[in-house]
């Protein structure tokens, strides 16, 4: 029976989401982790070498300007967990107003981006990519103090990494991670509340909360 986007989005409300074994692999697996990984909106991590980046603006960044390639960009690496079930499913919930991408370009070249899933004020980060240095780590800082203004209370980026830790995520447990996600469901946020911020506004707000 093939997986509908309600679907989806319920396990997502449950605290459960999907990955695939491989790009080829066709099925798709469901993971409730034990210890999950979520990203504190008032606790990301900025470097000073990412504040003077960001600060220079290299790059151009825009909201849910090219969702599809974002899903690509994440998906075109060696090893990854986005199959053709997985575009599918998110292709038609941004085209719900559900899936959201934050895109990160130089000239007219997309070099970078991240995308999730928007529940009520949960956000649930699915990937990112960068083809220039430091671009995925923009996009993330812009997500951040995006979320934060369009009244976002929960980030959750499934899985914790090093990486996340290196920029302020942090691992919770799954009971935890379920009583923050049912206060998020029931919080008024909404994707497009707020235009992208600038770059001196992402500096300022890190700036204030680290």
């Amino acid at each position: 029976m093939e997986l509908t986007p309600e679907t989806l989005l319920q396990a997502y409300r449950m605290g459960v989401f999907p990955m695939a074994e491989s790009r080829d692999d066709p099925r798709l697996h469901w993971f409730d982790p034990v210890a999950r990984g979520v990203l504190p909106l008032d606790g990301f991590r900025m470097s000073r070498s990412l504040r003077r980046r960001i600060r220079a603006e290299p790059f151009r960044l825009s909201l849910d300007q090219a969702f599809e390639a974002v899903l690509t960009g994440c998906a075109e690496r060696e090893s990854t967990w986005i199959n053709s079930e997985i575009a599918r499913l998110f292709t038609i919930l941004h085209r719900q107003g559900h899936a959201h991408s934050i895109e990160v370009w130089e000239g007219e070249e997309l070099v970078g981006g991240v995308y999730g899933l928007g529940l009520g004020g949960a956000f649930c980060g699915e990937s990112m990519f960068s083809r220039r240095r430091d671009a995925s780590k923009v996009a993330l800082a812009y997500l951040v103090t995006h979320l934060r203004n369009c009244g976002y209370t929960l980030f959750d980026t499934q899985y914790p990494t090093e990486h996340l830790a290196s920029l302020g995520g942090v691992e919770i447990s799954r009971v935890a991670y379920r009583a923050r996600l049912a206060h998020a469901l029931q919080a008024d946020a909404a994707f497009d509340r707020a235009p992208l911020p600038s770059a001196y506004d992402v500096v300022q707000f890190m700036t204030q909360t680290s």
